[in-house]
């Protein structure tokens, strides 16, 4: 009989090859061509042939069962509360906080009355415990397994019969089923696709807590967030204390959402109130400056967009973006351009204030409002909000929710709002709402 051969699968796409290459055939991805062992041939069973039934006679349970966790913030990310049977994965940069909201969430169910269970494959049991009573996470509810053997700690969880599963990380755990190295492709394959199986025949609300690659992404193939239920991303950029939770997938819930926490000594403190934070330490007359509101997922946040233009320099102008699109902000250089602010030969920086970032495109007018203050080195009158997106001829076009965009800049004080004429259509009473067409007509306002 002919031997079995072992083949290569990506970790990017998670195609397969039958010999070694150094660019993946399907998504070009350099270097990711992993060895996996052959499998072995399954004995021959009967085929089971399912019976499809009319939609008519599938019968209507009470319908899904969630948990609210305690932490409005965290709900509010989940789209209300944790759902049974559940798997959620939860990916962010090693030291952001990961763990630690974990441990959080598992004390907030332990203190009333449910069983819950933390898997640490990283760290031993002590190391876990020490963290948990610097948090003051310490219910007897919350019990702690350190262990990497899939086999073993699926067994665990089905023996204790917790509510809630923590598995850290899906990464470090692996399947004595398979002869590859924690981690690889088949491993991560396994790992979610068997704490899947268990969550929902068992009815387990389950967290995955992933490792995330220098390009920001999960680690691992990229079918494992399509496997989940919920893909989390607890971001934060290391110079702040300000954290943030976003949904990018979500079954039961608004994708896009986003909650906002603090890190503290005591662990994790939740913002309520994410524009005054943003808004905190704001300087309101410098120059290169602009207050916006950009919607995350169904709230309004004001955040300050901050620019500086450097002098012009004979070599290639550097350009520099933290927290926003690095791509907008070129194509708003290019429009600034055409309408007179010339920048093609200077160095730009950009960043959102305050370590969140920011995605979308109605903040463009705030952001090429703080790029020429800069470069006249003027600025905007404190107490006026800017947002609108720009277009590549350097319109200002209408942007989603203007409604409770000018709801929230009223609420902090401002007394003017310049945006898409859409948005002064509705415009509140106690907050003036100036609607322009074009990028340059928002500039005379803002810089008579």
């Amino acid at each position: 009989m002919a031997r079995d051969r072992n083949t290569y699968r990506c970790s990017e796409c998670g195609s397969e090859s039958p010999k070694w290459a150094g660019q993946c055939a399907k998504c070009r991805a350099w270097n990711s061509l992993e060895e996996q062992a052959p499998a072995q041939a399954a004995h021959q069973r009967p085929r089971r042939i399912p019976r499809p039934q009319p939609i008519t006679e599938i019968p209507l349970n009470a319908g899904e069962v969630r948990l609210r966790v305690g932490m409005p913030e965290l709900d509010r990310v989940l789209g209300g509360g944790l759902v049974t049977g559940s798997l959620t994965l939860l990916g962010g940069d090693p030291g952001v906080g990961k763990s630690t909201l974990l441990l959080m969430v598992l004390e907030a169910f332990s203190r009333r009355g449910l069983k819950t269970l933390y898997v640490s494959g990283e760290e031993s049991a002590t190391q876990v415990r020490l963290r948990a009573d610097r948090l003051g996470v310490c219910s007897p509810g919350l019990h702690l397994l350190a262990d990497t053997d899939l086999e073993g700690v699926l067994a665990a969880a089905e023996d204790l019969k917790p509510t809630v599963l923590v598995l850290d990380s899906v990464q470090t755990l692996a399947s004595s089923n398979l002869d590859s190295m924690p981690g690889s492709v088949s491993q991560v394959r396994q790992v979610a696709a068997r704490a899947m199986e268990l969550a929902k025949r068992v009815d387990l609300a389950t967290f995955l807590v992933g490792h995330v690659t220098k390009e920001g992404g999960i680690a691992g193939p990229k079918v494992l967030e399509h496997l989940v239920d919920t893909v989390l991303y607890f971001e934060g950029d290391g110079r702040s204390q300000l954290r943030a939770v976003r949904a990018t997938k979500n079954r039961f819930g608004a994708t896009g959402e986003l909650g906002f926490f603090e890190m503290v000594n005591e662990g994790l403190r939740e913002v309520p109130d994410a524009s005054a934070r943003l808004l905190a330490e704001r300087v309101a007359e410098a120059s290169g400056t602009a207050v916006t509101a950009a919607m995350e997922g169904s709230r309004p946040v004001l955040a300050e967009l901050q620019a500086l233009v450097g002098r012009p320099t004979p070599s290639t102008p550097g350009r520099t973006v933290l927290g926003l699109d690095k791509s907008r902000l070129s194509m708003l250089l290019a429009v600034l351009g055409k309408c007179g602010h010339s920048l093609h030969d200077r160095d730009v920086f950009a960043s959102a204030a305050g370590g969140i970032r920011i995605q979308e495109p109605g903040v463009d007018l705030a952001l090429a409002a703080a790029l020429v203050g800069s470069l006249r080195d003027r600025h905007i009158d404190p107490h006026t909000l800017v947002f609108g997106e720009i277009g590549l001829v350097g319109e200002v076009r209408a942007v989603g929710h203007p409604g409770p965009r000018i709801a929230e800049a009223r609420r902090h004080g401002f007394k003017r709002v310049i945006g898409p004429t859409v948005a002064a259509r509705d415009a509140p009473e106690g907050i003036e709402v100036v609607g322009v067409r074009t990028l340059s007509e928002a500039l005379r306002l803002l810089f008579p």
